[in-house]
């Protein structure tokens, strides 16, 4: 019996690696909930989660969330930001524009329908890019590219990052009786369990694209095995010799551009 529960509560069992798991994600959303209170600082915030939450997966759940998510959030602070900013102006612009059309009433309320699908791909548009900051290096341009040939690639998940990401908030505020538990929830583990559904959503994906790693993400790892530290020469120099920005896999930059031009983007 002693066998079985030590065997049960080991960190290599299957309940062990999911505890470890649900402390990476709680950890990681308390550091988003703290960094996130000046509000302009939500992009990089997000950014440092889905951080944490890619070494996670890549790592086979052994990482340290404090570590990763304040890499993430100092590393893709300012494109970052700039995505947010930029993405709660158009909202901001939009809700006004929508309070317009209903008090003008009439055949300028049809334009509401407009500016609710401008809200809708711009929201999908900014799901899909904090990710993209996080996992690769480029300029914005790249990572609002990256962000439609992920959503695209793979049309059929959109339904469901959409409804991950809208619908607990449409919960929280329909129902104004349980607010003090939605509170709960999205403070200690909500932001957090999202972030993580949607990077197992992308992962298999961005591995074609990312570097190798080892056991415990923490290397970079070249065809024959060896180690090399990320953002060391060595690195560099394996980067220029695969030819493309990403290195070390099966798809090129290349190769997703003519996809993307497949789909007629």
């Amino acid at each position: 019996m002693r066998d079985f529960v030590n065997a049960f509560m080991s960190s290599e069992s299957t309940f062990g690696r999911l505890m470890t798991k649900i402390g990476i994600i709680i950890c990681a959303n308390l550091m988003f909930v703290l960094f996130s209170l000046p509000v302009i600082t939500i992009g990089a915030s997000y950014a440092g989660l889905y951080r944490v939450m890619f070494k996670t997966l890549r790592s086979g759940g052994v990482t340290n969330p404090f570590k990763q998510f304040w890499i993430g959030f100092k590393t893709c602070f300012l494109q970052s930001t700039v995505v947010w900013v930029i993405y709660a102006v158009l909202m901001v612009a939009g809700y006004f524009g929508l309070r317009i059309c209903w008090q003008a009433g009439g055949s300028m309320s049809y334009f509401q329908y407009a500016l609710y699908g401008a809200a809708l791909i711009l929201t999908l548009i900014l799901i899909y890019t904090f990710p993209s900051i996080a996992a690769f290096e480029g300029r914005i341009g790249n990572h609002i590219r990256n962000a439609v040939y992920f959503a695209f690639h793979k049309p059929w998940w959109i339904p469901v990052n959409l409804f991950f990401h809208i619908f607990p908030l449409y919960l929280t505020y329909s129902d104004p009786q349980l607010m003090p538990l939605y509170a709960f929830c999205w403070f200690f583990f909500g932001f957090g369990a999202i972030v993580m559904l949607t990077a197992r959503l992308l992962i298999k994906d961005y591995n074609r694209f990312l570097p190798l790693v080892d056991d415990f993400g923490d290397f970079i790892l070249t065809e024959d095995g060896k180690q090399i530290m990320p953002g060391s020469d060595e690195e560099k120099a394996l980067y220029e010799e695969g030819g493309d920005s990403f290195g070390g896999h099966d798809q090129s930059e290349e190769d997703m551009i003519k996809e993307l031009q497949k789909l007629d983007m």
